[in-house]
């Protein structure tokens, strides 16, 4: 069984910006839930001009209290209330002259019971002939320094460009076919250890497999449709500090934002903001 959500949406701000904001978006006060990233390689292919870039994302959540009813707390390194730490992998790939960026994330730790995948592709909206021979115009002057680049902490944000991109979120649960899988050893030994399972097995067994999968990806689907409006708002906090103070406003923010995580106070942000467990 496989879930399935897409989204597509508009930033009302230029290509070099979104991109940037994606790699400076955590923290902030729509994501408290991230504890940290770190960049495991980063590689600038010189023919492409492409940049690829791996990191690894450290995730607080709280499990839903129907996860919990379904699956044993030890199977996901859960607390008594819940609460539990995950690794995301991302891998993006970015492509500044074409206009387009490619990114994958993925859960690390619980693949057997749930493995979520989530897809954007950022695009810079095409441009038509007048745009791109103008637009060439421009780059050749920069190239031959008639044109010098902005600062190194200014970030050009009101060119009243968009930048369109379109996400996409698969939901696969792998859970009860390692049972199912050893479901002829153990009726070999002719219900010897039936007594010796432990209880939550035995309710596993009063389900099908294809049932528990359904139940587990509809939770988690619920939860990627929720997670969706945060992660944009998250961008916006970060394009709107870029926008006002460029990359020195954006450190500054994201050294608040962690300073607050780190002190124990994530929902000190924004009245009414969701809680980290729907964050993304």
């Amino acid at each position: 069984m496989v879930k399935f959500y897409s989204s597509t949406d508009t930033y009302s701000y230029p290509f070099p910006a979104v991109t940037l904001a994606y790699f400076l978006r955590y923290p902030n006060p729509y994501s408290t839930h991230v504890l940290s990233t770190d960049t495991i390689s980063r590689h600038y292919d010189p023919v492409t001009q492409r940049l690829t870039t791996i990191r690894l994302h450290l995730k607080r959540s709280k499990l839903p209290s129907a996860v919990l009813k379904l699956i044993p707390r030890s199977l996901l390194s859960a607390s008594a209330g819940g609460d539990t730490q995950s690794y995301i992998l991302e891998k993006s790939v970015v492509d500044v002259r074409e206009g387009w960026m490619d990114t994958e994330s993925r859960n690390l730790e619980w693949t057997g019971v749930l493995s979520v995948v989530e897809k954007q592709e950022f695009r810079r909206p095409q441009l038509n002939e007048e745009e791109r021979v103008w637009a060439g115009m421009e780059n050749a002057a920069r190239r031959h320094g008639f044109i010098s680049f902005n600062s190194g902490t200014k970030v050009e944000v009101d060119t009243g460009e968009t930048t369109e991109v379109k996400s996409a979120v698969t939901l696969h649960s792998h859970l009860g076919e390692k049972w199912k899988k050893r479901k002829a050893a153990e009726d070999s030994a002719a219900g010897e250890k039936e007594e010796e399972q432990p209880q939550k097995m035995g309710f596993f067994k009063s389900w099908s497999t294809s049932s528990l999968q359904r139940s587990i990806e509809l939770i988690g689907l619920k939860r990627a449709r929720r997670s969706q409006p945060n992660a944009k708002e998250g961008m916006k906090v970060v394009l709107e500090r870029m926008r006002e103070g460029g990359l020195v406003a954006v450190l500054e923010g994201m050294r608040r934002d962690r300073e607050a995580i780190l002190g124990g106070h994530p929902h000190a942000f924004k009245k009414g903001m969701g809680k980290g467990e729907d964050e993304d």
